[in-house]
């Protein structure tokens, strides 16, 4: 009886619609008029918390609802807490005679801005990618299984990698249409002082200037650097994790605590972040570029910063921010995941064939 009036004040979307507070009632529960009940007036902020592991069931509305919050906390807070790096990286792209190294960036940012200077642009940052993470992590749950349904599961399994690479670049395709006006505000915030104090104010500076299309100036070039970003990103990491799990760990995923699991979420995630960096970078430049001056055109970038220049200028700071960013966007993501009772991502040979039966597993 103790167990069975646990509440929880996780978002009612997230179970699914058997858990309602509906099933705790007096009349359902034939709970003793002395005990003491919830006044109805309160009935729709509490919803019962699952009494087990596994709740959710496996690609049903609340699991994608769920993919798209952790996401949402998994990019958002990742990149806002990295906006110091990102601000030094964007000015090493766009005035490396004046920014030529990390620690020197930093020294320049501090003098000339002080240490509030470290965080401008964050708003556009947070909001930008919080968009972003919700698109790029809920699509991919949703393509992943789209496409794996569509292959039938003995392709499915033969093919998992060229699965995981379409439904990572059909996810992002989605995310970077949600991203690509914050980071267009983002860019010109931090590398223009004096522009604006931040989103508020940069948003509105930035249409009057550019046009309401100019937020979108840079979306092919940002396609071009997160679309590989990303299926390098999805891709590789499955592919480590479910290394890890086969040859360095000496026992099942299901054998293994949440915490060990979660640590591996981690260290994967950081090794695809080495490999994502490398395979962005030239992109990342052309969207820092462009954003940066008005009227520019990818030409434009390559003729003044060189091809050499698109593949290495600032490359080395941003293996140092991706890796750590992607090792963090990944354990945070699959902490949410088991903390509202779902599995951690990747670790066995995907089982998702067409059959209800078997995706509920």
């Amino acid at each position: 009886m103790e167990n069975s009036r646990r509440q929880s004040l996780l978002p009612s979307f997230l179970y699914s619609p058997t858990s309602s507070f509906s099933s705790l009632t007096p009349k359902t529960l034939a709970v003793p008029e002395t005990t003491n009940v919830l006044p109805p007036a309160n009935n729709n902020l509490l919803i019962p918390a699952p009494t087990e592991p596994g709740k959710i069931e496996m690609y049903s509305p609340q699991f994608y609802a769920a993919c798209t919050f952790g996401g949402i906390l998994s990019c958002g807070l990742t990149h806002m807490a990295v906006t110091p790096l990102d601000l030094v990286k964007c000015n090493m792209q766009i005035d490396p005679a004046k920014y030529k190294s990390i620690s020197s960036g930093f020294g320049i940012l501090l003098k000339e801005q002080g240490p509030r200077g470290f965080f401008r642009g964050w708003v556009p940052t947070l909001l930008g990618y919080s968009a972003q993470g919700a698109c790029k992590f809920g699509f991919y749950e949703f393509f992943k299984k789209y496409y794996s349904d569509l292959a039938g599961a003995e392709n499915a399994a033969k093919y998992k990698t060229l699965i995981y690479l379409a439904g990572s670049a059909s996810a992002e395709v989605i995310a970077d249409i949600a991203l690509c006006p914050f980071e267009a505000v983002k860019v010109r915030v931090q590398t223009q002082p004096g522009f604006a104090r931040g989103l508020s104010d940069g948003l509105p500076k930035f249409v009057r200037s550019e046009g309401p299309m100019g937020l979108y100036k840079g979306l092919v070039p940002l396609w071009g650097r997160q679309i590989p970003y990303t299926m390098m990103k999805f891709a590789s990491f499955e592919t480590i994790v479910e290394m890890i799990y086969k040859h360095a760990v000496p026992k099942p995923k299901n054998e293994c605590s949440k915490s060990m699991q979660l640590g591996i979420s981690f260290a994967g995630g950081y090794i695809a972040g080495v490999f994502c960096a490398i395979v962005s970078h030239p992109a990342d430049n052309l969207v820092s570029f462009l954003n940066n001056a008005k009227g520019a055109t990818v030409g434009d970038a390559v003729k003044k910063m060189g091809v050499l220049g698109l593949f290495t200028r600032g490359l080395p700071l941003r293996i140092v921010m991706i890796g750590t960013l992607t090792g963090a966007q990944w354990g945070i993501y699959d902490a949410f995941k088991v903390f509202v009772g779902l599995p951690t991502t990747g670790g066995v040979a995907p089982a998702v064939p067409a059959d209800s039966e078997v995706a509920k597993v």
